[in-house]
């Protein structure tokens, strides 16, 4: 049987990564905040 999970690093960052991130609202508010850390 073949398992469910089958990671995929672009896949995975095109969805959630940086650049992803990127587009959203959320990585633009925390830099105006000042954080150090904009994504883990």
């Amino acid at each position: 049987m073949k398992r469910t999970f089958q990671p995929n690093n672009r896949k995975k960052s095109k969805k959630q990564g940086f650049l992803a991130r990127m587009d959203t609202k959320i990585v633009a508010r925390r830099r105006r905040k000042g954080r150090k850390v904009l994504a883990h």
